[in-house]
């Protein structure tokens, strides 16, 4: 193999590049005059915990205008970080292997195919939450589900196709398979591209604080709210982003982590406690359910994610 001498990049080299696909991508974002937010520089204080008004001048990330402007940019942003990996391997290899290592470019950046274990891992870790769907009839085609309200107009609205599909592929793309990609060059370890590779991922959220502290009034409280948020975001990212290393690594396919990523911004953070509250009498189901999930994803993790056909997990 192409790393059994040395490396194509330095460790240091990795985290440079790294680096800039998150600049790039978060930075796109602020480059276009439609796409960056717009507030008020008046100070509003608001009881604890609400947000104030939306001014008729100011521009907040749901508008259909910035969201649109933001899909571009990133999708552009996602294009330029997959043809500076292209450049990189093409560049930095060896003669002999040019050829060879960008004709399977696609293959480190994770665009082959899954089989079907890898994308079942996050449902069954939700057991909890689909349970509590399942008693409230929520489910497709149960009595409480209406398909114009929870498919058309949830995922086929402008904020649906940002939320669920748009920013959760070119998000896995960027900061999975061209992150992952430029440390395997540098022969990083499993472990480092693991627990390593996700900051960047958590980081390139810190950004929001911004829009928090202006939607939450400018003031010392909404400054330590967007701080708290911050993170706790960045917390929840990074922890998220470990997982999704781990099943891109183990399945050499992006497919896991974007199905992943589509399925947690469906489900949201899990509430067990508000659920159990809402139905007290099935309060053993729901806790049973939950805990069977967490045990199934931490028994079902490591042999549901593997592919033989993976790059960066070979068996030895």
């Amino acid at each position: 193999m192409y790393n059994e001498t040395k490396p194509l990049l330095s460790i240091t080299s990795a985290h440079l590049l790294s680096g800039l696909f998150a600049f790039i991508y978060v930075g796109s974002i602020y480059t276009s005059k439609n796409a960056r937010l717009r507030f008020s520089n008046r100070k509003v204080n608001l009881p604890e915990g609400q947000a104030r008004l939306k001014l008729q001048n100011e521009r907040w990330r749901d508008d259909p205008d910035v969201i649109k402007a933001r899909l571009l940019a990133v999708t552009s942003a996602t294009l330029i970080c997959c043809l500076i990996v292209f450049i990189v391997m093409k560049n930095f290899n060896r003669d002999d292997e040019i050829h060879n290592l960008t004709a399977n470019a696609w293959l480190y950046l994770g665009f082959t195919w899954s089989n079907a274990l890898p994308l079942l891992i996050t449902p069954l870790l939700f057991s909890g939450p689909l349970y509590v769907q399942f008693l409230a009839k929520k489910l497709p085609f149960q009595k409480d589900w209406d398909f114009e309200e929870d498919v058309v107009f949830r995922f086929l609205s402008i904020v649906g196709l940002r939320n669920y599909f748009v920013a959760p592929i070119t998000e896995e793309i960027v900061f999975r398979g061209c992150v992952l990609t430029v440390y395997h060059l540098a022969d990083a370890s499993r472990m480092k591209m693991i627990f390593l590779s996700p900051l960047v991922f958590g980081a390139a959220h810190i950004h929001h604080a911004f829009e928090t502290y202006h939607r939450y009034g400018r003031t010392a409280t909404a400054a330590k709210r967007a701080i708290i948020s911050t993170i706790i975001q960045f917390a929840y990212t990074s922890i998220f982003g470990f997982y999704c290393c781990y099943l891109f690594l183990r399945s050499g396919s992006l497919l896991p982590p974007i199905a992943a990523h589509m399925f947690c911004n469906i489900m949201g953070v899990p509430q067990p406690n508000y659920e159990i509250s809402l139905m007290p009498n099935r309060k053993l189901f729901i806790s049973t359910a939950y805990l069977f999930g967490i045990l199934g994803f931490v028994g079902m993790l490591k042999p549901w994610s593997y592919t033989n056909s993976s790059l960066y997990w070979q068996q030895t």
